[in-house]
């Protein structure tokens, strides 16, 4: 168990690393937090500093939910592919999701989770995750909004591993539905917009315009 604890306290701090905030204030001199939509997350860093900048932090972000679920590899009596392995990767998993989302290295305030969750989607079931990704992409380049395309693939996921996928480990379905819900209530605001018809459409414009 202490194993399994440190683990979960390194999954959490790899996921508390606000790559938007660091990758803004080291090469552009820019909180991210304090422009666009305010958020510390790929999709204003894209809106605000532009692609390099945003590739770069969507990249970090993925790679802390991969990197995360994948350290279940260093306790022995676990083996892939079991359920109690996969239980663990989705602690991890979680673990660094609640990181990003609450992050120790920016007072508690993080993104919204989507690329996180992504990583550690892949190193648990990665032909989930590409489904998922087809969905995203489908929904973005049909209406350019992020937010709808991010909420469309979330709530597909646990449809997907149900009916398609044929998954029946409960704690992973119930993550799915989980899922499904966090992002459903992170994307409030965006949901508001969207039936407002005011939501932001994808636009890659480095500007830097302050938050009111």
């Amino acid at each position: 168990m202490i194993g399994i604890s440190l683990l979960a306290i390194l999954a959490y701090v790899l996921g508390s690393m606000p790559s938007a905030v660091w990758v803004g204030k080291a090469y552009f001199g820019v909180d991210v937090r304090e422009y666009g939509s305010g958020n510390a997350g790929a999709t204003n860093t894209f809106r605000v500093l532009g692609k390099k900048a945003g590739a770069a932090v969507l990249f970090l972000d993925v790679l802390k939910g991969f990197t995360a679920a994948c350290l279940v590899r260093y306790l022995s009596d676990y083996h892939p592919g079991t359920a109690r392995y996969i239980n663990l990767q989705l602690l991890f998993g979680i673990c660094a999701l609640l990181g990003h989302l609450f992050p120790v290295f920016a007072n508690f305030k993080g993104g919204k989770g989507i690329a996180t969750l992504f990583g550690m989607l892949i190193a648990i079931h990665y032909l989930s995750a590409l489904a998922c990704l087809g969905i995203f992409l489908l929904i973005l380049f049909s209406t350019r909004y992020v937010s709808l395309s991010s909420i469309s693939a979330a709530i597909m996921f646990p449809v997907l591993l149900i009916y398609f996928f044929n998954r029946d480990e409960p704690l992973f379905i119930a993550f799915g539905i989980c899922v499904a819900l966090l992002v459903l209530l992170t994307h409030q605001k965006n949901i508001k917009r969207l039936l407002n018809g005011n939501e932001n459409k994808a636009k890659i414009l480095p500007r830097h315009r302050r938050i009111s």
